[in-house]
């Protein structure tokens, strides 16, 4: 089955979850797209079977929260953010629910978590205004950047280059092996007044940056020249609070949620609204994803859900 209009507008959610108390946070598939976990302010990691559908283990971190998932390469193993003692990045062992290795050294919320897509190298991004470079392998910070303001950043499907969002209004491009010597590139964009930007994706083909805000628009950019591409609107966020939109795996279009629980879908191409999708979602849907092998969608508000293609008989 492939990815068109048809089958955008088809999408259904297959299953509701209510496996959690509070708000999840953060969802993110594996990238063989079997699995999902998701973090919760209830203070559980969640594993669900993508193949299934059904959740599989419940992992608790109740001493020092959990924010911002993330699988690494390493079967079993995930990254986390901290909600409660301090703001350190924690490196679990699923299959034992043990920490392998802390990740000290922001000194504020940590807003943006972001694995390489090809080795044990992550970026964290603070409210204390840095960003930091890290290798799974050593506890201490490879590299260190001071910016003037909240960053959202992320790194291209190569894991070559990073992008890092900064302060609303630029975007700056680093190479990976020389980010010491600051961004290749910085692209400026009019400043958003009305909301902040709270999440940044590539493309999964590596032309388009997507950013999130807490507010009624999404913009996507090029990621060579910079230059905005569209600003997907029409969706609401009565809350002003974070909602993350991320690409299908073909970068055709592009999905959000919203605070009165419709899911919005737009091409990247012309820009144009494909459809909004009715969820069962009670709350603000803040997370949303597509797996990246399998054609499924996941939610999230306080319940959790797959959606897939309504299948004609």
């Amino acid at each position: 089955m492939k990815l068109v209009d048809d089958v955008v507008r088809s999408l259904r959610v297959a299953k509701i979850f209510r496996e959690n108390t509070d708000r999840i946070s953060s969802l993110n598939f594996s990238a063989n797209g079997e699995t999902l976990i998701t973090s919760s302010d209830d203070d559980s990691i969640v594993i669900y079977d993508c193949l299934n559908g059904t959740p599989k283990r419940t992992l608790n971190s109740k001493k020092y929260g959990v924010d911002l998932i993330r699988y690494t390469h390493a079967q079993n193993t995930a990254l986390h953010c901290s909600t409660k003692v301090d703001d350190t990045i924690r490196y679990l062992s699923l299959h034992d629910n043990k920490y392998i290795r802390y990740f000290p050294g922001h000194t504020k919320k940590v807003v943006t978590l972001c694995m390489s897509p090809i080795d044990d190298a992550f970026i964290s991004g603070s409210m204390d205004k840095t960003i930091r470079l890290w290798d799974l392998r050593s506890q201490n910070c490879q590299g260190l950047m001071h910016l003037s303001g909240r960053p959202v950043a992320a790194f291209d499907p190569e894991g070559l280059i990073f992008a890092a969002g900064v302060n609303s209004e630029s975007v700056k491009l680093y190479d990976l092996r020389s980010f010491d010597k600051g961004p290749f590139t910085t692209f400026k964009l009019p400043q958003d007044k009305e909301c902040d930007w709270t999440g940044l994706k590539f493309s999964p083909d590596g032309k388009m940056v997507l950013i999130s805000t807490n507010g009624n628009v999404i913009r996507l950019i090029d990621a060579f020249q910079g230059t905005p591409l569209q600003a997907f609107m029409g969706f609401t966020n009565h809350k002003g609070i974070p909602l993350e939109a991320s690409f299908t795996p073909d970068a055709r279009y592009v999905f959000s949620g919203s605070t009165d629980g419709k899911v919005h879908c737009w091409s990247t191409e012309s820009g144009v609204k494909m459809a909004i999708l009715q969820s069962d979602h009670p709350g603000p849907i803040q997370c949303i994803q597509f797996n990246p092998k399998y054609m499924m969608m996941a939610s999230a508000c306080q319940n959790m859900a797959f959606w897939q293609p309504a299948v004609d008989d």
